[in-house]
Formats: structure tokens, sequence, C-alpha cells
């Protein structure tokens, strides 16, 4: 059977689509539940962020661990000394602004939701499967558990999860346009590395839910972009002893 190999980036539009939709179901859900489901609901997300997490950052790579930990604390003194955490807020406080949105959870919401969507082994290996063999499996796949997820993230957190879908297309959606060029660079061990990182990121989210911490999850974005090179530079260094 002859797959189809459109350069637009079409199981990300679906995936854009399941969220969107799943967004829009768990905002009419907000306005039913009385508090205390609301709190329970809140509660649940938290122990199932902390527990995916967890899942996320055992994966590190052998042998990979001080690059993990060195990813962290770079990404964290540049998020600080680049103000991260302020330049979201302030972007979330402009689209607030001019979209009249007064609920205070919308930089939070978007920040949250894209990191769970999108920063994953589902995300790099179905866009990078989809740019270079137009196989949609496993991003569809990918798609109807997000839009599961959505009706949850939505109804606690409004409409800033809907608002996830931007940065999905430009990364997601950008990863399968670029796959050519990726497919050599994305190996086991950078996706895994990746996901592991983003995994530490994610287990600060649900610690934050939970409030058994204050975790300044927006600063280590960084970490994600640091961990590139530094998993790059120890790949060619053990490839040429």
């Amino acid at each position: 059977m002859r797959v189809s190999t459109s350069r637009l980036p079409i199981g990300t539009f679906i995936n854009m689509g399941t969220v969107t939709i799943g967004s829009l179901i768990g905002l009419y859900l907000q306005g039913v539940f009385p508090e205390n489901i609301q709190v329970i609901i809140f509660q649940a997300i938290g122990l199932g962020t902390l527990v995916l997490g967890i899942m996320m950052g055992l994966k590190v790579p052998e042998g990979y661990l001080l690059n993990f930990i060195f990813s962290l604390i770079l990404g964290a003194i540049l998020g600080e000394l680049m103000g991260v955490q302020t330049f979201l807020q302030n972007l979330g406080d402009t689209i607030k602004s001019a979209l009249n949105i007064t609920e205070g959870a919308f930089t939070e919401g978007l920040i949250t939701a894209f990191l769970l969507f999108c920063i994953g082994s589902m995300t790099f290996v179905g866009a990078i499967e989809e740019g270079l063999k137009g196989k949609r499996d496993l991003l569809l796949v990918k798609s109807t558990l997000d839009g599961v997820s959505s009706v949850a993230f939505a109804s606690t957190y409004g409409i800033g999860v809907l608002f996830s879908i931007i940065p999905m297309l430009i990364f997601q959606g950008g990863v399968t346009l670029l796959a050519r060029q990726l497919q050599q660079f994305f190996t086991k061990i950078m996706i895994d590395q990746l996901s592991s990182v983003g995994g530490a990121l994610i287990l600060g989210i649900g610690i934050n839910i939970l409030s058994l911490g204050e975790i300044n999850v927006e600063n280590l974005l960084p970490a994600l972009l640091v961990t590139i090179p530094l998993t790059w530079l120890q790949q060619r260094y053990q490839a040429t002893k």
C-alpha cells in the first residue's frame, strides 16, 4: 500500500484538532462541576503528572546521568539570566488582555499543556516518521491521548490549554518539516535524553499542582535546549573512543 507523503504536518493538524475539541469540552465542564469535584480532579491530575514525570525522567540513557544533571543546572541558570518566567508571564498577560480573558491560570495552563503534549518520545518519533515516510500511526495515537487529557487539563487550567496548540504547531510540526535533516541527529539516545529532561520539568509541574513545593518550571525550560549540544558532544566523544 502506498503511503501518503504530504509536505504538510497533517498528523500535527489532527493533534491540534483533538486538543481543541478536548479543551472545549473541558471548558464546558469547568462551569458544570461543583468546587469539590474540581478540587479532586486537580489532585488527580497532580498525581498523574508526578507519575508521568517520574516515568519519563527514568529514561536517562546509561552513562548520561551527569549530562542530565548539568542540563538542568545550566538550563536553570540560563533561564534565570534570560528571565524566561517574566517573559512568558508578560506574553500571557498580553494575550489575555488582547482577548479579554480574565482567568489567572492562562500562562500556567499553556506551558503545562505544551510540556505534557509535546515533550516526549512519541512526539519526536511520530513527527520524524511522518516527515520521512508519511506514517502517522504514532501521531494518531498521541492525538487521541492528548485529546482525552486536554478535557481534564482544560477543566482545571482553563483556556490556556487550548492555546497550547500554537507552540504545538511550531514545535511538533517543525520537527516533521525538518525530519530529513533531523533524522541522523535525533538518535535514540538524544530522544531519550530530551524525554528525561522533559520528565524532570513535568515532575516539577506535578509538585506545583499538589502544592508540595514551588518549582520555577518556566526558568527551567532552557534545559531542553542545553541538553541537545551536551548530548551531541558526549555522543561524539564516545564515538571517538
